[in-house]
């Protein structure tokens, strides 16, 4: 095996990032090395190609950045008993301690400690990463090299999904990015009756109608209380999912809930915003904020829903090879993409 590699590096302080060759990775007693064929570009990687203040706060450099793969494995530590050459895997980007409260309770996704490949430590833009065995995931025959690299979002997208009883209910998706397509699509596999989901990107809506079924509304030109009349829904929606990290769809969404109605938050507003409490408190509305997955609850439910015909390839809107890694991030970063697959077998 070759002593360098390829890699997507952030190797200095400014925008963009650098295609070069990076040492070979090497692993410990309790790590494998997985050789990556496929990965996704994510929004976190947006802001550290952009360099913003997140970014400049958060992202050591030099870094190796990139947290959606999907590979096969090449190497084991010698303690690495369950896992096997030649397997093809994916895994999860979270990398827990093992010492606080909510990890030796088996809360692994509440660990304080946690540290992200590709944003605290070398990620998976790379022809090889290294993983610790505990956070791999394998690969059903059912689950491409495509789809494993977009599991990681479509994790989100389930975890956020899953954290209310849809079964029967109505659901309202704020924010028409990736993540929320993969939930709306989440929410219609798993029994929800209807399923909205808002934006102001007629693109973007356009894609989550071709992902799933579900009724796209552009609250910039459509009044949502329109739709829930042609819906028939009597007081409003069961269930909001806050995609967007925009303080007007949250309140939107605040308004469009039934008395008693529950929302999961996964958008990230910018700094602080104003929230009326008030409203929230005499809705009686419930608020669940969301990070990442339920480690590994959350990559089991998705495996099984997609080996069981949840489809959600058609959210994938380009794909390149490395090489043209800076013409995949133009993509994602003009708003009109869904997701984003650099193939790593493709120079």
């Amino acid at each position: 095996m070759q002593n360098t590699m390829q890699a997507l590096v952030k190797a200095r302080a400014a925008e963009g990032l650098w295609l070069q060759n990076e040492p070979l990775p090497e692993i410990g007693p309790d790590d494998v090395l997985i050789r990556v064929n496929k990965t996704g570009i994510c929004g976190t990687d947006i802001h550290i190609w952009n360099w913003d203040d997140w970014a400049q706060r958060t992202v050591p450099v030099p870094l190796i950045t990139g947290h959606e793969f999907a590979g096969e494995i090449v190497e084991l530590g010698r303690n690495v008993q369950d896992l096997a050459l030649g397997q093809r895997c994916s895994g999860e980007g979270h990398l827990i301690g093992k010492t606080s409260r909510q990890s030796r309770a088996g809360k692994f996704h509440l660990d304080p400690e946690t540290r992200g490949i590709g944003v605290n430590e070398q990620g998976a833009f790379a022809e090889y990463l290294r993983l610790p065995a505990f956070n791999v995931v394998p690969l059903p025959d059912e689950v491409d090299d495509e789809i494993g690299a977009i599991l990681d979002p479509l994790g989100n997208a389930v975890h956020t999904a899953l954290s209310f009883d849809l079964v029967g209910e109505d659901v309202l998706v704020t924010g028409a990015g990736p993540i929320g397509i993969m939930a709306a699509a989440v929410a219609r596999h798993v029994g929800a009756r209807n399923v909205v989901i808002t934006d102001v990107n007629d693109d973007r809506l356009a894609l989550a109608a071709r992902v799933c079924d579900c009724v796209p509304v552009n609250v910039a030109k459509e009044d949502l209380a329109d739709t829930k009349a042609q819906l028939k829904l009597k007081q409003g929606f069961d269930v909001g999912l806050e995609m967007s990290g925009n303080q007007a769809a949250l309140d939107q969404m605040v308004e469009a809930l039934v008395m008693g109605g529950r929302i999961a938050l996964l958008g990230i507003p910018p700094g602080k915003s104003p929230v009326d409490w008030s409203r929230i408190v005499f809705k009686a509305i419930t608020i669940k904020g969301v990070y990442g997955r339920e480690i590994f609850e959350t990559w089991y439910k998705m495996i099984a829903m997609l080996e069981n015909g949840l489809d959600v390839r058609h959210v994938i809107t380009h794909r390149f090879g490395v090489a043209d890694f800076a013409e995949g991030f133009a993509a994602m970063r003009s708003g009109n993409s869904g997701k984003v697959v650099l193939d790593w077998r493709k120079g």
